[in-house]
């Protein structure tokens, strides 16, 4: 099918979340209609607030409570030409792993797809899943492409259950939902015909700017919050210098999702979306500048610097040529993603 082009109506689920908010803002700065799902009014309303402060009021949005019910995004999907499916749990707090993560992971999925089967004017869905369903312990160094997937946490949860790593639940219920998207798309696809296109984005940890609805730190996405931790104090020197995994821009990421919409090539394809592997000592060190020194004074005076110059250990690698190929991407530099997520936070924080 063709790429959806700008001025299309486009369904974005979860549009109140930390990517989401930014796809809906870079949908709209590009020229397309968004609506998005929200759990309630008072999120939506504050996304239509947020893109009307830059002139952007292309965006309505519909309450969809929950994501596991049957025929959840029915209405919602009514006259879209494009999805974009970012609704999905990111968590640790894990009590059940198929209560907690799994089953909303991979409903939703399903969900979202079920109902785009009842709009004939869907081309194409794009769906955020993660680096979690492509990751696999190696060791030594290993490097990750589109063609790897994550066998070992569902094994994980299966063989462990209830007490499974938290962390192991989350890369399972990511796994088991992208699993099920490529499995539904080519079920429904009759004598070399599906009804859509999709495709997948797979990005590792996420920082940057935040600009959705938040009420207190708690709040937080996963990633920014760990970064926070450094500056307010609540982690420890030692903690900075230890292998984290890679890192991306929230910003380059909805640019992705929305390139993939954008983009013939990106037909039925998985892209990786990765900036560098990293520890925390890297975002700090960026911190440790002069320049910065009254925000740090002024807003996070417990700020936590780790051991200043530490180089990243060597550890497991995301290779993102192909988004870069694809969409011709340039990822945003790690001084300005430090930058911008940190003179966010102070500004938010004010709110809490």
């Amino acid at each position: 099918m063709p790429a959806v082009p700008n001025n299309s109506l486009i369904l974005l689920t979860g549009a109140s979340g930390f990517l989401a908010a930014h796809v809906g803002q870079q949908l709209l700065q590009r020229g397309y209609r968004v609506r998005g799902t929200v759990r309630s009014s008072e999120k939506g309303e504050y996304l239509k607030d947020l893109y009307k402060k830059d002139g952007l009021t292309e965006f309505e949005y519909v309450i969809v409570e929950d994501v596991e019910q049957e025929g959840a995004f029915d209405k919602a999907v009514v006259g879209v030409d494009g999805i974009a499916h970012t609704a999905s749990p990111f968590h640790f707090r894990v009590e059940d792993p198929y209560t907690d993560l799994i089953n909303p992971a991979v409903k939703g999925t399903t969900g979202i797809l079920h109902s785009a089967l009842l709009e004939p004017k869907v081309q194409r869905v794009v769906i955020t899943s993660s680096f979690a369903s492509v990751v696999n312990p190696y060791d030594p160094v290993y490097t990750f492409t589109e063609k790897d997937w994550n066998e070992f946490s569902p094994k994980q949860v299966e063989e462990k259950g209830k007490e499974v790593d938290p962390s192991q639940a989350y890369r399972a219920s990511k796994t088991l939902a992208e699993k099920a998207a490529w499995k539904f798309l080519e079920e429904h696809t009759k004598d070399g015909k599906a009804p859509f296109d999709l495709a997948t984005v797979n990005p590792p940890l996420i920082f940057g700017p935040v600009i959705h609805q938040i009420s207190s730190a708690s709040s937080l996405n996963t990633s920014v919050a760990a970064f926070y931790a450094y500056l307010t104090g609540n982690k420890k020197d030692e903690d900075a210098v230890n292998p984290a995994g890679s890192y991306v821009d929230v910003r380059d990421v909805a640019r992705i999702h929305i390139d993939a919409l954008a983009t013939p090539e990106a037909s039925n394809e998985r892209f990786l979306v990765s900036t560098s592997a990293f520890s925390f000592q890297q975002l700090l060190d960026v911190l440790s500048k002069p320049e910065y020194s009254d925000l740090l004074k002024s807003s996070f005076p417990k700020f936590v610097g780790g051991k200043p110059g530490t180089p990243a250990p060597k550890q497991n690698v995301i290779d993102a040529s192909k988004a870069k190929k694809t969409f011709g991407w340039a990822p945003i530099p790690l001084e300005k993603i430090v930058d911008d997520m940190t003179k966010s936070l102070a500004e938010r924080q004010k709110e809490w």
